[in-house]
């Protein structure tokens, strides 16, 4: 593992400073000026900025994340990592607060809250890379220190061992906004052609027989039986292409919809048995976190946009846009999902954000 910088704000790679989602111009404003003064090093007017804007609306996730940013960035650990706990508190569905926890713990050389909080984050968002590679910087430094003792360095030089990780400064990163990063085009769906029938077999007759051969006693008429036609193994041929588009967008607005209305019947169907939890949950856990989770919520609003369905046999991916509001909570979303197609239905086998 490489050696890092002493300092706090070099130590922590700068991500995508952009404007916040789920908020008004004027608070987007507020998100963009603070967001710049983070920057550009001004860490303490950045934090009197949050803190004014806290006093009209302390409830705001946005603010308040920026506000622990800040926190650390002026050497405040302590309230920075208390900041970041009540947001995975009131907000546990996002990952970027347990990520900012993991590094300032591990900046205090405290591996294993740091791992745990990655670990959290991860089971968050299963395609969170940033917490996937700084998970990998915690373990990395948990081996070194379980084979050499050597490592329990003296205070001089004991910022050496401090893993190098990533800090969030964007509530809402790269890696849930389309707009953070190109992505890769859509592959154009798959036009299945259906296979031609093979040619009709013609019998020809058998030739006559000389007159001077003896005719042989007629055999009893059998019908010629025609060869079978070889037995396909793979599942019957799916409905045409620009039918199974349509109904693979209907699956996932009626996932939507159902996810909105808090009906946990119809959002759990939409899920396949094949459907793998995320973190290493069974099924039977992450039913009922969901549960938890969607029907603890006042009020909930799923707006789906710019629909792309992929189609190939009887797999699909949707990708899209997600607007979800929940209570206070405003968040803007690139979204995948793929789906498989059983007994004429299509289900969710897989999903993931920022895909």
């Amino acid at each position: 593992m490489k050696h890092v910088r002493r300092t706090l704000p070099r130590l922590l790679r700068l991500l995508a400073l952009t404007a916040l989602v789920g908020a008004g111009q004027a608070y987007a404003n507020d998100y963009a000026e603070i967001t710049q003064l983070l920057k550009t090093g001004k860490a303490a007017e950045a934090l009197t900025k949050a803190d004014q804007r806290l006093a009209e609306s302390p409830r705001d996730p946005q603010l308040r994340f920026l506000r622990g940013v800040a926190q650390a960035d002026s050497g405040k650990q302590n309230d920075a990592i208390v900041t970041f706990t009540k947001l995975t508190e009131e907000y546990p569905e996002l990952p970027e607060p347990y990520n900012n926890l993991a590094v300032l713990y591990a900046n205090q050389n405290q591996l294993d809250k740091s791992r745990a909080a990655l670990e959290m984050a991860i089971r968050t968002n299963p395609s969170y890379a940033t917490a996937h590679e700084n998970l990998g910087d915690i373990y990395a430094k948990l081996a070194s220190q379980a084979y050499s003792k050597a490592l329990q360095l003296d205070g001089s030089n004991a910022n050496s061992v401090r893993p190098k990780l990533a800090l969030i400064r964007n509530l809402f990163t790269a890696e849930t906004r389309s707009t953070a990063r190109p992505t890769a085009a859509a592959p154009a769906p798959v036009v299945v052609a259906a296979a031609k029938p093979a040619a009709p077999v013609v019998v020809a007759p058998p030739a006559p027989a000389p007159a001077s051969a003896p005719v042989p006693a007629p055999a009893p008429a059998v019908a010629p039986t025609p060869a079978p036609a070889p037995i396909a193994e793979a599942a019957p041929a799916p409905a045409p292409v620009n039918t199974a588009v349509q109904d693979v967008t209907a699956a996932v607005q009626s996932w939507a919809a159902a996810w909105a209305a808090k009906d946990m019947k119809a959002y759990l169907a939409s899920y396949g048995k094949e459907f793998d939890p995320p973190g290493r949950q069974t099924r039977a856990a992450w039913e009922k976190e969901r549960e938890s989770r969607i029907v603890g919520k006042s009020s909930i609003s799923v707006k789906l946009s710019d629909i792309d369905v992929t189609v190939e046999g009887t797999k699909a991916t949707a990708r899209f846009h997600q607007a979800y509001s929940a209570d206070t909570l405003n968040v803007t979303s690139r979204k995948t999902l793929d789906l498989v197609q059983h007994q004429g239905r299509w289900r969710i086998v897989r999903e993931s954000t920022g895909g």
